[in-house]
């Protein structure tokens, strides 16, 4: 056996994706990290030893442009890139390639840390070492930081260090929170395993282990939906041990969830009710998934309020959207609905105060362990959610031990640092402008070689009966004048067009109305339609505008998406059984759904030019759709052309590194495993090839960067060397496939 001492800036304790990306995130910023994790692979519930998929703001297309950036977007985007097909070990390699590229990590994995020495009194508390047994290897390693993370999902490092923490429900008074229970319990959400099968093409016999449930003896046929060509992400509702200990009874619940598996593959294959006499079991978890246990207390606890009224934190560090999603204590046996959910108008912010603990002054924490209540954690637990609080708490702790500062202190004193340094990231923030101080390209004009201002869709792929309400949103910047829709008549009739607000600048749902107009349409098809709808708001926001339902009447779409536009079907069935998952239909969110018209657009006209798509928009500070699309668009690219986007400086600068941030359209919802596969293995809309040139004294034009085969939304370039120019320019040379050059971002530092 060796006994180690392994010193760093900062101990990441947990490898699921919050600990991956608080300890990426602290590695870029230079700090030392040591990433301990006690499986043998990172990820989490989302590795191969468990295979959760990867949820998030999205709601699976419930939120719109919402997909996550920063670490985790770079997740998404190269697994996309690199595995298509969802395959479980793909995606382990992909999150340890991620970790293995930062110089900075050192990697401990099977590493399971069981002691942790921690001084002070009840409320201020320090934790001075953790120590952890790596297995298979004898060796016993003491982790010694000025600065800790608690990324075990369960808690366990806070917990010996003797942090504030809760666990189960809190009372509905304590938080005036509606979904809470009169009464505080223990209850949490319940451990789920999954399983995968596989048809061999010949008949397999399949005889159950004596262990195996009799689920005809239960409630599970009736109330769960079962078929047996069903991937492994349609069987979440195997789920058991809310009412037990999820932690201390970790054996007791897989060995229940185990009888439930065999028993359902029973039932399957050998009840005759399903067509599976060539399937059989390809793999079955034996590690349950937990949900929840331990949520630590922070300076905040974020609860079901704050998430309803997505409030603006002054503090806000990440963002979530996946909906309040609470299940029955009793998991698979409950008569219930499998889940019921409960959705806000669209993303909501996480505040920095609930990333750190209370009372243990160098403890921050990141995952299903932060600072928020049962009912708030029912949407910040889903694993992309929990990965952008890990960027963001593993930021906020380089930052203290760069300074060497308490969490509390760096957020009193030095907010504002933490936030811009998130967004030079590309983190996942909404609403905050850049305003580095260093970023020259601040200070620049900007010109273009050619910008989209003509905003329509007219070439039709088909018509779409108008049996219900369709909403589409447009960018009005400065003005709406005018609008036209391609439409098939059947009759003589009227086509009737409401504009709406949305109220929020990060919302894509009706809010207000501002006005309607309607228009005469005689009998015939592909007749252009104009309405005379007029707005000019005191800021450039989106109109959502609601095409009503006529039965005479179809609205002709296009088969390609176009950046700043989405469509939406009012009043869609939800995609799966009522008895399986409780939604509410009346919210917004749930009522205007995209998934009908998923990369597709209604084809229209906007008669006034546009502004949505200027050159300067690339350095407007946002790197999000908010209240708009905030990037340069060129006009559609011609073949063989090439489109440009330039900063000009009044007096030379020096330039020394580039950040290009190109448009990977966080409307698409990407995943990691077998929800749903996405068509495309690059973002059509990313750029392809381009190249950085830099002018000259002379006039000309010199070639500072270039990149070939790009299918990542950000680039950091340091230049071999620095150059003193008037003017900088990003020239792009092909797409992934997009029709248009696109670019959200140019930042430029000496």
């Amino acid at each position: 056996m060796i006994n180690e001492t392994v010193r760093a800036d900062i101990t990441v304790v947990g490898g699921g994706l919050a600990g991956v990306s608080a300890a990426i995130a602290a590695a870029r910023l230079g700090q030392t990290v040591s990433l301990v994790n006690n499986r043998p692979v990172l990820g989490g519930n989302s590795s191969s030893e468990v295979r959760v998929w990867v949820c998030g703001a999205t709601g699976h297309g419930i939120h719109r442009y919402a997909r996550e950036t920063g670490i985790m977007g770079e997740l998404f985007i190269e697994n996309q890139y690199r595995n298509i097909e969802g395959n479980p070990y793909y995606w382990d390699m992909v999150v340890h390639e991620a970790v293995r590229a930062e110089p900075n990590i050192t990697l401990f994995l099977n590493t399971d840390v069981h002691e942790v020495e921690a001084d002070g009194d009840e409320n201020t508390r320090t934790i001075r070492s953790v120590t952890g047994w790596m297995m298979a290897s004898e060796r016993r390693i003491r982790f010694e930081s000025p600065v800790y993370l608690d990324c075990t999902g369960d808690g366990l490092v806070g917990f010996l260090a003797g942090a504030k923490h809760r666990i189960g429900r809190e009372a509905r008074e304590e938080y005036n929170e509606e979904w809470a229970p009169h009464v505080a319990d223990s209850i949490t959400l319940g451990s789920t395993l999954l399983f995968y099968t596989k048809d061999v093409g010949h008949p397999v016999r399949y005889v159950p282990p004596s262990f195996a449930k009799d689920i005809t003896k239960t409630t599970i046929p009736e109330r769960r939906i079962i078929r047996s060509g069903d991937n492994g992400c349609a069987y979440w509702w195997i789920e058991w041990g809310g009412e037990l200990d999820t932690v201390h009874d970790n054996e007791r619940i897989r060995d229940e969830l185990w009888s439930v598996i065999y028993g359902i593959w029973d039932y399957i294959k050998n009840s005759g009710k399903f067509d599976a006499a060539n399937m059989t079991l390809e793999w079955v978890g034996s590690i349950p998934g937990k949900r929840e246990y331990r949520r630590f207390v922070g300076d905040y606890v974020l609860n079901q309020n704050d998430i309803l009224a997505q409030r603006e934190f002054e503090d806000r560090v990440a963002f979530g959207g996946w909906s309040i999603d609470l299940h029955p204590p009793q998991g698979v046996y409950s008569t219930e609905a499998g889940s019921k959910h409960l959705h806000m108008d669209g993303i909501y912010h996480i505040p920095f105060r609930s990333l750190y603990s209370a009372n243990v002054n160098n403890m921050l924490m990141a995952g299903r362990d932060i600072s928020a209540t049962h009912v708030a954690f029912g949407t910040t637990r889903v694993m992309a959610t929990c990965a952008v609080i890990g960027e963001a708490a593993g930021t906020g702790a380089a930052l203290c031990a760069a300074k060497g500062v308490s969490a509390r202190t760096l957020h009193a004193e030095h907010l504002q640092e933490l936030q811009q340094t998130l967004l030079r990231q590309d983190a996942s923030v909404i609403g905050i402008r850049n305003e580095d101080p260093l970023d020259l390209a601040r200070r620049a004009s900007l010109s273009a070689s050619s910008t989209l201002t003509r905003f329509a869709v007219e070439k039709t792929a088909g018509a779409v009966a108008l049996t219900t309400d369709i909403g589409l949103t447009v960018p009005v910047d400065p003005a709406l004048d005018g609008l036209e829709l391609l439409v098939d008549a059947s009759e003589d009739t009227d086509l009737t067009v409401e504009l709406w607000s949305t109220g929020r600048l990060e919302n894509y749902v009706p809010h207000t109305q501002i006005g309607s107009a309607t228009a005469s349409v005689s009998r015939g098809g592909l007749r252009w339609v104009k309405l005379d709808l007029a707005w000019t708001p005191g800021t450039p926001q989106n109109a959502f505008l609601v095409v009503k339902a006529n039965e005479a009447l179809a609205l002709h779409f296009s088969d390609t998406p176009r950046s700043g536009s989405i469509a939406f079907w009012k009043g869609a069935k939800p995609r799966v059984s009522a008895s399986l998952e409780e939604h509410q239909p009346e919210q917004l969110v749930v009522q205007w759904n995209m998934r009908r018209f998923m990369r597709q657009t209604p084809c229209f006209r906007l008669t006034a030019p546009t502004s949505a798509f200027a050159p300067e928009k690339a350095t407007d500070g946002y790197l999000r759709p908010y209240g708009g699309p905030h990037l340069w668009s060129s006009e559609e690219v011609a073949a063989g052309r090439e489109e440009w986007l330039e900063l000009q400086w009044a007096q030379p600068v020096q330039v020394g590194t580039v950040h290009v941030v190109f448009n990977d359209d966080v409307n698409e919802d990407l995943i990691n495993l077998h929800h749903h596969k996405t068509p495309f293995e690059a973002i059509p809309d990313l750029v392809r090839d381009y190249r950085i040139e830099a002018a000259t004294a002379d006039g000309g034009w010199q070639v500072v960067a270039e990149y070939r085969d790009n299918h990542k939304r950000k680039r950091v370039h340091a230049l071999a060397a620095a150059v003193t120019t008037d003017r900088l320019r990003v020239v792009v040379e092909a797409t992934n496939g997009g029709r248009f050059a696109e670019i959200i971002e140019v930042r430029a530092y000496a």
